[in-house]
Protein backbone atom coordinates (compact mmCIF):
# COMPACT_ATOMS: atom_id res chain seq x y z
CA UNK A 1 0.00 0.00 0.00
CA UNK A 2 1.08 3.61 -0.28
CA UNK A 3 2.33 5.65 2.64
CA UNK A 4 -0.86 7.68 3.02
CA UNK A 5 -2.91 4.50 3.40
CA UNK A 6 -0.34 2.98 5.74
CA UNK A 7 -0.55 6.08 7.93
CA UNK A 8 -4.32 5.72 8.13
CA UNK A 9 -4.01 2.06 9.08
CA UNK A 10 -1.40 2.90 11.71
CA UNK A 11 -3.76 5.47 13.21
CA UNK A 12 -6.60 2.95 13.40
CA UNK A 13 -4.27 0.38 14.97
CA UNK A 14 -3.29 3.00 17.55
CA UNK A 15 -6.95 3.49 18.48
CA UNK A 16 -7.75 6.60 16.44
CA UNK A 17 -11.53 6.86 16.02
CA UNK A 18 -11.93 10.42 14.75
CA UNK A 19 -10.58 12.13 11.67
CA UNK A 20 -11.39 15.62 10.43
CA UNK A 21 -9.70 17.00 7.35
CA UNK A 22 -9.94 18.86 4.09
CA UNK A 23 -8.74 17.39 0.77
CA UNK A 24 -5.29 18.52 -0.32
CA UNK A 25 -2.62 16.94 -2.51
CA UNK A 26 -0.62 14.87 -1.58
CA UNK A 27 -2.50 13.97 1.65
CA UNK A 28 -5.94 13.32 0.15
CA UNK A 29 -5.43 9.56 -0.06
CA UNK A 30 -5.03 9.47 3.70
CA UNK A 31 -8.40 11.19 4.21
CA UNK A 32 -10.01 8.90 1.63
CA UNK A 33 -8.71 5.81 3.43
CA UNK A 34 -9.99 7.09 6.76
CA UNK A 35 -13.40 7.83 5.26
CA UNK A 36 -13.65 4.17 4.25
CA UNK A 37 -12.07 2.56 7.29
CA UNK A 38 -13.25 4.56 10.30
CA UNK A 39 -16.97 3.67 9.89
CA UNK A 40 -15.92 0.01 9.77
CA UNK A 41 -14.40 0.26 13.27
CA UNK A 42 -17.04 2.49 14.85
CA UNK A 43 -15.19 5.74 14.24
CA UNK A 44 -16.15 9.08 12.72
CA UNK A 45 -14.65 10.79 9.66
CA UNK A 46 -15.70 14.33 8.76
CA UNK A 47 -14.71 16.47 5.79
CA UNK A 48 -14.58 19.98 7.20
CA UNK A 49 -14.97 23.24 5.30
CA UNK A 50 -11.27 24.10 5.65
CA UNK A 51 -8.11 23.32 7.56
CA UNK A 52 -8.80 25.74 10.42
CA UNK A 53 -12.05 23.97 11.18
CA UNK A 54 -10.40 20.57 10.77
CA UNK A 55 -7.88 21.25 13.51
CA UNK A 56 -10.57 22.72 15.78
CA UNK A 57 -12.73 19.61 15.32
CA UNK A 58 -9.81 17.36 16.21
CA UNK A 59 -9.22 19.27 19.45
CA UNK A 60 -12.89 18.98 20.37
CA UNK A 61 -13.00 15.27 19.61
CA UNK A 62 -9.96 14.70 21.80
CA UNK A 63 -11.58 16.46 24.74
CA UNK A 64 -14.61 14.24 24.17
CA UNK A 65 -12.34 11.25 24.81
CA UNK A 66 -11.38 10.08 21.33
CA UNK A 67 -7.96 9.64 19.81
CA UNK A 68 -8.13 12.11 16.93
CA UNK A 69 -6.10 12.98 13.84
CA UNK A 70 -5.99 15.26 10.84
CA UNK A 71 -3.81 15.36 7.72
CA UNK A 72 -2.77 18.09 5.33
CA UNK A 73 0.06 19.55 3.25
CA UNK A 74 1.88 22.89 3.04
CA UNK A 75 -0.87 25.53 2.59
CA UNK A 76 -3.22 23.66 4.89
CA UNK A 77 -0.44 23.23 7.46
CA UNK A 78 -0.10 27.01 7.57
CA UNK A 79 -3.82 27.38 8.21
CA UNK A 80 -3.67 24.87 11.07
CA UNK A 81 -0.98 26.75 12.99
CA UNK A 82 -3.38 28.89 15.02
CA UNK A 83 -5.31 25.92 16.38
CA UNK A 84 -2.11 23.91 16.76
CA UNK A 85 -1.00 26.56 19.25
CA UNK A 86 -4.38 26.27 20.95
CA UNK A 87 -3.88 22.52 21.21
CA UNK A 88 -0.50 23.07 22.87
CA UNK A 89 -1.99 25.53 25.35
CA UNK A 90 -4.95 23.27 26.13
CA UNK A 91 -2.61 20.24 26.34
CA UNK A 92 -4.75 18.31 23.91
CA UNK A 93 -3.46 14.95 22.65
CA UNK A 94 -3.90 14.58 18.88
CA UNK A 95 -1.88 13.82 15.75
CA UNK A 96 -1.35 16.12 12.77
CA UNK A 97 0.11 14.56 9.60
CA UNK A 98 1.85 16.79 7.07
CA UNK A 99 2.60 15.10 3.74
CA UNK A 100 4.97 17.80 2.52
CA UNK A 101 5.09 19.15 -1.02
CA UNK A 102 7.26 21.75 -2.73
CA UNK A 103 6.45 25.32 -1.69
CA UNK A 104 6.15 28.15 -0.84
CA UNK A 105 2.48 28.96 -1.40
CA UNK A 106 0.80 26.34 -3.60
CA UNK A 107 4.16 25.54 -5.21
CA UNK A 108 4.25 22.10 -6.83
CA UNK A 109 1.16 20.38 -5.37
CA UNK A 110 1.94 16.89 -6.67
CA UNK A 111 5.69 16.90 -6.03
CA UNK A 112 7.81 16.33 -2.96
CA UNK A 113 9.39 18.72 -0.51
CA UNK A 114 10.75 19.02 3.02
CA UNK A 115 10.24 22.74 3.41
CA UNK A 116 7.99 22.72 6.48
CA UNK A 117 10.49 21.42 9.04
CA UNK A 118 11.14 24.71 10.81
CA UNK A 119 7.47 25.66 10.57
CA UNK A 120 6.70 22.46 12.47
CA UNK A 121 8.75 23.77 15.39
CA UNK A 122 8.11 27.50 15.20
CA UNK A 123 4.87 27.83 13.20
CA UNK A 124 2.70 28.92 16.09
CA UNK A 125 3.50 31.84 18.35
CA UNK A 126 4.83 31.98 21.88
CA UNK A 127 7.17 29.65 23.75
CA UNK A 128 6.30 25.98 23.50
CA UNK A 129 7.71 22.56 22.62
CA UNK A 130 6.34 20.12 20.06
CA UNK A 131 7.06 16.54 19.01
CA UNK A 132 7.63 15.79 15.32
CA UNK A 133 8.56 12.50 13.63
CA UNK A 134 9.90 11.86 10.10
CA UNK A 135 9.14 8.52 8.37
CA UNK A 136 11.18 7.10 5.47
CA UNK A 137 8.80 4.48 4.03
CA UNK A 138 5.19 3.23 4.10
CA UNK A 139 6.16 0.70 6.78
CA UNK A 140 7.87 3.42 8.77
CA UNK A 141 4.89 5.77 8.62
CA UNK A 142 2.64 2.96 9.85
CA UNK A 143 4.93 2.33 12.83
CA UNK A 144 5.58 5.99 13.59
CA UNK A 145 1.89 6.84 13.52
CA UNK A 146 1.36 4.42 16.39
CA UNK A 147 4.31 5.99 18.19
CA UNK A 148 2.89 9.46 17.53
CA UNK A 149 -0.38 8.59 19.24
CA UNK A 150 1.45 7.02 22.17
CA UNK A 151 3.62 10.10 22.69
CA UNK A 152 0.64 12.39 22.29
CA UNK A 153 -1.39 10.57 24.91
CA UNK A 154 1.54 10.27 27.30
CA UNK A 155 2.58 13.92 27.23
CA UNK A 156 -0.76 15.57 26.38
CA UNK A 157 0.61 17.41 23.37
CA UNK A 158 -0.13 17.49 19.63
CA UNK A 159 2.36 15.31 17.74
CA UNK A 160 3.34 15.98 14.12
CA UNK A 161 4.22 13.42 11.48
CA UNK A 162 6.41 15.24 8.97
CA UNK A 163 6.35 12.95 5.95
CA UNK A 164 6.97 13.96 2.36
CA UNK A 165 5.14 13.35 -0.90
CA UNK A 166 7.42 10.48 -1.93
CA UNK A 167 6.78 8.57 1.29
CA UNK A 168 3.07 9.37 1.06
CA UNK A 169 2.68 8.18 -2.51
CA UNK A 170 5.21 5.37 -2.82
CA UNK A 171 3.82 1.83 -2.60
CA UNK A 172 5.70 -0.90 -0.73
CA UNK A 173 4.95 -3.93 1.39
CA UNK A 174 3.57 -2.99 4.79
CA UNK A 175 3.29 -5.50 7.62
CA UNK A 176 0.44 -4.58 9.95
CA UNK A 177 0.61 -6.72 13.08
CA UNK A 178 -2.17 -6.82 15.63
CA UNK A 179 -1.26 -4.20 18.22
CA UNK A 180 -1.76 -5.41 21.79
CA UNK A 181 -3.48 -3.12 24.26
CA UNK A 182 -0.33 -3.14 26.42
CA UNK A 183 1.57 -1.51 23.56
CA UNK A 184 -0.81 1.43 23.36
CA UNK A 185 -0.63 4.42 25.67
CA UNK A 186 -3.90 5.85 26.94
CA UNK A 187 -4.11 9.28 28.50
CA UNK A 188 -3.90 9.32 32.26
CA UNK A 189 -7.35 9.78 33.79
CA UNK A 190 -8.05 11.58 37.08
CA UNK A 191 -8.17 9.43 40.20
CA UNK A 192 -9.86 12.02 42.40
CA UNK A 193 -13.59 12.59 42.70
CA UNK A 194 -15.13 15.10 40.28
CA UNK A 195 -15.44 17.77 42.94
CA UNK A 196 -11.72 17.72 43.65
CA UNK A 197 -10.50 17.57 40.06
CA UNK A 198 -8.22 20.33 38.77
CA UNK A 199 -7.80 19.88 34.99
CA UNK A 200 -4.35 21.47 34.88
CA UNK A 201 -2.83 20.22 38.11
CA UNK A 202 0.19 18.22 36.96
CA UNK A 203 1.56 14.98 38.32
CA UNK A 204 5.25 14.63 39.11
CA UNK A 205 6.09 14.28 35.41
CA UNK A 206 4.47 17.70 34.77
CA UNK A 207 1.59 16.13 32.79
CA UNK A 208 -1.93 16.63 34.23
CA UNK A 209 -4.48 13.78 34.19
CA UNK A 210 -7.21 14.45 31.61
CA UNK A 211 -10.92 14.01 32.21
CA UNK A 212 -13.42 13.37 29.43
CA UNK A 213 -16.20 15.84 28.73
CA UNK A 214 -19.57 14.51 29.78
CA UNK A 215 -18.40 12.19 32.55
CA UNK A 216 -19.25 14.48 35.44
CA UNK A 217 -15.98 16.33 35.84
CA UNK A 218 -16.11 20.10 35.91
CA UNK A 219 -13.45 21.75 33.80
CA UNK A 220 -12.79 24.87 31.80
CA UNK A 221 -10.41 25.20 28.85
CA UNK A 222 -9.09 28.43 27.38
CA UNK A 223 -6.19 29.60 25.26
CA UNK A 224 -5.64 32.38 27.77
CA UNK A 225 -3.04 31.98 30.47
CA UNK A 226 -4.81 29.92 33.13
CA UNK A 227 -4.44 28.38 36.56
CA UNK A 228 -4.84 24.74 37.56
CA UNK A 229 -8.62 25.11 37.37
CA UNK A 230 -8.36 26.19 33.76
CA UNK A 231 -9.62 29.71 34.45
CA UNK A 232 -7.83 32.80 33.07
CA UNK A 233 -5.26 34.42 35.33
CA UNK A 234 -3.70 37.52 33.78
CA UNK A 235 -0.50 37.76 35.79
CA UNK A 236 3.15 37.48 34.89
CA UNK A 237 3.65 34.89 37.62
CA UNK A 238 0.89 32.60 36.35
CA UNK A 239 2.17 32.85 32.79
CA UNK A 240 5.72 32.03 33.82
CA UNK A 241 4.56 29.01 35.79
CA UNK A 242 2.33 27.67 33.00
CA UNK A 243 4.72 28.17 30.08
CA UNK A 244 7.66 26.67 31.96
CA UNK A 245 5.62 23.54 32.60
CA UNK A 246 4.39 23.27 28.98
CA UNK A 247 7.99 23.45 27.78
CA UNK A 248 9.64 21.39 30.50
CA UNK A 249 7.26 18.41 30.23
CA UNK A 250 8.87 17.83 26.81
CA UNK A 251 12.42 19.04 27.45
CA UNK A 252 12.86 17.05 30.65
CA UNK A 253 11.67 13.88 28.93
CA UNK A 254 13.89 14.12 25.85
CA UNK A 255 15.52 10.80 26.69
CA UNK A 256 12.15 9.09 26.26
CA UNK A 257 11.06 11.01 23.16
CA UNK A 258 14.12 11.37 20.91
CA UNK A 259 14.85 8.49 18.54
CA UNK A 260 17.43 8.05 15.78
CA UNK A 261 19.27 5.31 13.91
CA UNK A 262 22.92 5.10 13.01
CA UNK A 263 24.70 3.34 10.17
CA UNK A 264 28.48 2.90 10.20
CA UNK A 265 29.10 5.92 12.39
CA UNK A 266 31.51 4.11 14.74
CA UNK A 267 34.60 5.07 12.74
CA UNK A 268 33.07 7.75 10.52
CA UNK A 269 34.96 10.91 9.69
CA UNK A 270 32.06 12.25 7.64
CA UNK A 271 28.50 11.78 8.91
CA UNK A 272 25.49 12.30 6.69
CA UNK A 273 22.59 13.57 8.78
CA UNK A 274 19.27 12.99 7.01
CA UNK A 275 15.56 12.51 7.57
CA UNK A 276 12.53 11.41 5.58
CA UNK A 277 12.98 10.07 2.06
CA UNK A 278 16.45 11.64 1.93
CA UNK A 279 17.68 8.90 4.29
CA UNK A 280 17.19 6.26 1.62
CA UNK A 281 19.17 8.24 -0.93
CA UNK A 282 21.89 8.94 1.63
CA UNK A 283 22.28 5.23 2.42
CA UNK A 284 23.44 4.59 -1.14
CA UNK A 285 25.72 7.63 -1.10
CA UNK A 286 27.39 6.41 2.10
CA UNK A 287 27.98 2.95 0.59
CA UNK A 288 29.48 4.56 -2.51
CA UNK A 289 31.75 6.67 -0.30
CA UNK A 290 32.90 3.61 1.64
CA UNK A 291 33.78 1.90 -1.63
CA UNK A 292 36.07 4.84 -2.36
CA UNK A 293 37.76 4.43 1.01
CA UNK A 294 36.01 7.38 2.67
CA UNK A 295 34.92 6.61 6.21
CA UNK A 296 31.35 7.87 5.95
CA UNK A 297 28.37 7.12 8.18
CA UNK A 298 24.71 8.01 8.39
CA UNK A 299 22.64 9.47 11.23
CA UNK A 300 18.92 9.07 10.56
CA UNK A 301 16.81 11.54 12.49
CA UNK A 302 13.53 9.85 13.41
CA UNK A 303 12.52 12.48 15.94
CA UNK A 304 13.02 15.90 14.42
CA UNK A 305 11.62 17.84 17.36
CA UNK A 306 12.86 17.82 20.05
CA UNK A 307 16.16 17.84 18.19
CA UNK A 308 18.86 15.26 18.92
CA UNK A 309 21.22 17.91 20.26
CA UNK A 310 23.21 15.71 22.59
CA UNK A 311 23.96 13.07 19.96
CA UNK A 312 25.05 15.66 17.40
CA UNK A 313 27.39 17.19 19.98
CA UNK A 314 28.84 13.78 20.81
CA UNK A 315 29.40 12.91 17.15
CA UNK A 316 30.96 16.31 16.49
CA UNK A 317 33.86 15.25 18.71
CA UNK A 318 34.82 12.50 16.25
CA UNK A 319 33.59 13.73 12.86
CA UNK A 320 35.26 16.27 10.63
CA UNK A 321 31.96 17.29 9.07
CA UNK A 322 28.23 16.64 8.83
CA UNK A 323 26.64 16.48 5.39
CA UNK A 324 22.95 17.40 5.52
CA UNK A 325 20.81 16.68 2.43
CA UNK A 326 17.45 18.43 2.58
CA UNK A 327 14.68 18.97 0.06
CA UNK A 328 14.70 22.67 0.90
CA UNK A 329 17.26 25.46 0.91
CA UNK A 330 18.54 24.75 4.41
CA UNK A 331 16.54 24.20 7.61
CA UNK A 332 17.64 21.30 9.82
CA UNK A 333 21.24 21.97 8.78
CA UNK A 334 21.03 25.09 10.95
CA UNK A 335 20.32 22.92 13.99
CA UNK A 336 23.20 20.61 13.11
CA UNK A 337 25.49 23.61 12.74
CA UNK A 338 24.34 25.02 16.09
CA UNK A 339 24.99 21.75 17.92
CA UNK A 340 28.28 20.93 16.20
CA UNK A 341 29.67 24.38 16.91
CA UNK A 342 33.25 24.88 15.73
CA UNK A 343 34.12 21.22 16.27
CA UNK A 344 32.77 20.01 12.92
CA UNK A 345 31.50 21.64 9.74
CA UNK A 346 27.86 21.39 8.65
CA UNK A 347 27.56 21.16 4.87
CA UNK A 348 24.14 21.66 3.32
CA UNK A 349 23.16 19.69 0.23
CA UNK A 350 20.06 21.62 -0.84
CA UNK A 351 17.33 20.62 -3.24
CA UNK A 352 14.53 23.08 -3.88
CA UNK A 353 11.89 20.38 -4.18
CA UNK A 354 9.93 18.50 -6.78
CA UNK A 355 12.18 15.44 -6.72
CA UNK A 356 14.71 13.71 -4.47
CA UNK A 357 18.49 14.12 -4.43
CA UNK A 358 20.76 12.16 -6.69
CA UNK A 359 23.06 9.87 -4.65
CA UNK A 360 25.93 11.31 -6.68
CA UNK A 361 25.15 14.81 -5.40
CA UNK A 362 25.38 13.65 -1.78
CA UNK A 363 28.56 11.69 -2.59
CA UNK A 364 30.16 14.81 -4.01
CA UNK A 365 29.36 16.66 -0.77
CA UNK A 366 30.95 13.81 1.21
CA UNK A 367 34.07 14.10 -0.93
CA UNK A 368 34.11 17.87 -0.36
CA UNK A 369 33.87 17.32 3.39
CA UNK A 370 37.11 15.33 3.40
CA UNK A 371 39.08 18.28 2.09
Amino acid sequence: MNGDSACAEGAISAGCRFFAGYPITPASELAERMSERLPQVGGVCIQMEDELASMAAVLGASWAGLKAMTATSGPGFSLMMENLGLGVMLETPCVLVNIQRAGPSTGLPTMTGQGDMMQARWGSHGSYEIIALAPISPQDIFDLTILAFNLSEKYRVPVLIMADEVVGHMSEKVTMPTIAAKDLVERRRPKVKPGKYLPYKPDADLVPPMAVAGEGYHFHVTGLTHDERGYPVMTVEAHDRLVRRLVDKIRLNRHDIIKYKEFQVEDADIIVCAYGISVRIAQLAVRMAREEGIRAGLLQLITIWPFAEQRIRELSLQAKAFVVPEINYGQIVLEVERCAGDRARAILVPHMGGSVHSPQTILEAIREATQ
